[in-house]
């Protein structure tokens, strides 16, 4: 997967799949204040990491996920809710190849990242996995030191240069380098389960990936935890493109520039998208009665 390019791409203003889902496509405002023009607030065309086209996802016989086609950008935060069992778990460990060790797996559509099919018949799924990194619902560190945890896989790959700076530099990033810096040689399972996850996400970006998916990273932890594990992701962000499942509604609010729903379909009864949308118009003005019906708590 060598050579991928860096090309940008911006949606429509908004589209809609007849029947099934409405997107808002529309790229968020600009960081910094700009003059406008005609009276319209001017917008930024933020580069795609991500265009989902069609994809569909199976079990053996049975569809997990149908019919998903949306845009993930750059530098943003990107929250995948929905009630249980509508495929927002599916979605994301596809995105990348998590799901390949389930024999009975098999994906149509296509998921480009850069405008690569992650699915192409000459990808390495190791290349994928380095540039888009994971973090699982509950932390899972490996029963070694805290330094050798997150120096595994920078080793294991070959970036062995430097590599002391590497984990201090990982550790810095994941907000837990000065709470650990003085012991790194202990087990990463003394520490609690938010020091854990925070490890597991150190862990995730030693080796510099471009995406971070975040699985419910905080749905094991404590509030204070969780706190410190939203804190981080707005720093991230920075650096990193998030996209992260939540059940959590008021995480979602809290911490994404953009929401996907999820939902079952009405007609196959599978998972689907419902709407797209960044934060505000998903929560404050959702255009699909089904998403009205779930940020309000009426149903899920």
């Amino acid at each position: 997967m060598t050579g991928w390019d860096q090309s940008a791409g911006a949606g429509t203003p908004e589209h809609v799949v007849p029947g099934r889902v409405r997107i808002h496509t529309e790229p968020l405002a600009p960081l910094q204040p700009a003059r406008a023009t005609n009276g319209l607030q001017p917008r930024i065309a933020r580069e795609t990491v991500f265009e989902i086209r069609d994809m569909s996802v199976y079990y053996g016989d049975n569809q997990a996920l149908g019919w998903t086609s949306f845009d993930i950008y750059r530098n943003l935060v990107t929250a995948v809710i929905g009630p249980s069992g509508c495929g927002k778990s599916t979605f994301i460990r596809s995105l990348n190849r998590m799901n390949d060790s389930i024999p009975s797996f098999r994906i149509k559509g296509e998921i480009l990242y850069h405008g690569h099919d992650v699915y192409g018949a000459a990808v390495n799924r190791v290349e994928v996995r380095r540039r888009i990194g994971m973090v699982f619902q509950k932390p899972n560190p490996f029963p070694k030191s805290i330094y050798h945890n997150v120096a595994w896989a920078p080793r294991n790959l070959g970036m062995r240069d430097g590599l002391d700076d590497r984990v201090e530099h990982a550790l810095a990033q994941a907000a837990l380098w000065d709470e650990v810096k003085d012991r790194l040689r202990d087990s990463a399972l003394s520490l609690s389960g938010g020091q854990q996850q925070r490890l597991c996400i150190a862990r995730a970006i030693a080796i510099e990936p471009d995406v971070l998916l975040l699985d419910e990273p905080a749905s094991a932890l404590d509030p204070v935890s969780t706190a410190s594990i939203e804190e981080l992701m707005h720093t991230l962000k920075t650096r990193y493109t998030i996209v992260i499942v939540t059940h959590n509604m008021q995480q979602a609010a809290r911490v994404a520039d953009q929401v996907a729903f999820f939902s079952l379909d009405g007609i196959e009864r599978v998972g689907t998208l419902i709407e797209y949308g960044d934060t505000n118009t998903i929560f404050r003005s959702p255009h699909d009665n089904r998403t009205r019906d779930y940020v309000t708590g009426q149903f899920g």
